[in-house]
């Protein structure tokens, strides 16, 4: 029987040297999160006076356009990266009529963030239709209740060209119509916003982590978004969809949700010729301070935790409802 060896067979193999002190695991830490990473979703409400705080995010809330103005001002105190925000309307229709509307929340949001912060955070405003339309659906409907793709792409474009107006640097696209990013690239082309660019959420997945979410945009949503959102175990179709998005011009791709999907995440990051995003979204970020409330984990190392095995995964932005609270503990 051979001898078993001992640690002092191996004097010089100890890679325990490297995890000593707090001070050395910075010096060699391989993978980073800077606050210019992330990406802070937020929810302007018309008709709010004062931020309403949604139940199911503990530390979110519902904005006025006021306290967008003002929540803005603090993302570029702390360095963030940008802002993503998200319209709430006070009357929706068929077609989304309010995402169109000069004077519609999220438009009016755009020009009041780009007024209070001028460039010094990129302004990233969706360009869906779900927020505004009584059925809670990403596009308009067919008479038997499907998604029309081909009519919901000149909704999108008609959309685009208003948040362009209203000093978007990127529109965040992600209603997952086909050609989403070829028609509104070639209409915003068309129209003079060369300089504006496309977000794809290129692979986003039909998840069970959107529900927070919807409460926080009061979502109309009636059946769910199966058929042009991706199937969770279809990796081969999430690399096809970043590939066309990339070839119709999106400057960046982005996988959504994060955690459960970061082998797509490194796929993208793999292949894209153009910066890759990922979004940790509503139900990511509600599980973590939930189970904190509970005492169960410790909310801030679980946030930095996560972060970091997204980057680590190959996003290079991140956006996540947790980005003020990162970029404290990251400074």
């Amino acid at each position: 029987m051979a001898a078993v060896p001992s640690p002092a067979d191996f004097p010089t193999i100890r890679p325990r040297r490297l995890r000593r002190t707090a001070a050395i695991r910075r010096l060699v830490a391989e993978t980073r999160v800077h606050p210019a990473d992330l990406v802070l979703p937020m929810f302007v409400k018309e008709g709010l006076t004062e931020p309403h705080p949604i139940a199911s995010m503990p530390g979110v809330y519902q904005h006025s356009v006021d306290s967008a103005r003002k929540l803005a001002v603090e993302a570029v105190r702390a360095g963030i990266g940008g802002l993503m925000p998200f319209g709430i309307p006070e009357e929706r229709d068929e077609i989304g009529s309010g995402a169109t509307d000069p004077d519609g929340i999220l438009n009016v949001a755009t020009r009041a963030i780009r007024d209070e912060v001028g460039d010094d955070l990129v302004l990233i405003p969706d360009l869906c239709l779900d927020e505004f339309t009584d059925h809670g659906h990403c596009g308009v409907l067919n008479a038997d209740g499907s998604v029309d793709n081909d009519t919901t792409l000149e909704r999108y474009a008609e959309m685009g060209e208003c948040l362009a107006a209203a000093g978007a640097d990127l529109l965040g696209a992600s209603g997952m119509m086909d050609g989403q990013i070829g028609y509104v690239r070639k209409a915003l082309d068309e129209t003079g916003y060369t300089d504006t660019g496309l977000l794809a959420y290129a692979a986003k997945f039909a998840s069970a982590f959107y529900g927070p979410f919807r409460e926080a945009v009061e979502s109309q949503l009636q059946g769910d978004r199966r058929t042009y959102q991706q199937d969770t175990p279809n990796a081969t179709d999430a690399l096809r969809e970043i590939e066309l998005d990339v070839a119709e011009g999106a400057d960046i791709v982005m996988v959504k949700p994060a955690l459960p999907y970061l082998d797509i995440v490194r796929a993208a990051a793999d292949y894209s010729p153009v910066p890759v995003a990922a979004y940790h979204i509503s139900g990511e970020y509600a599980q973590i301070v939930a189970a904190a409330e509970r005492g169960w984990i410790d909310r801030d190392a679980a946030i930095l935790e996560s972060l970091t095995s997204i980057k680590r995964a190959g996003a290079g932005i991140i956006a996540t409802y947790a980005a003020l609270d990162a970029a404290r503990l990251l400074s």
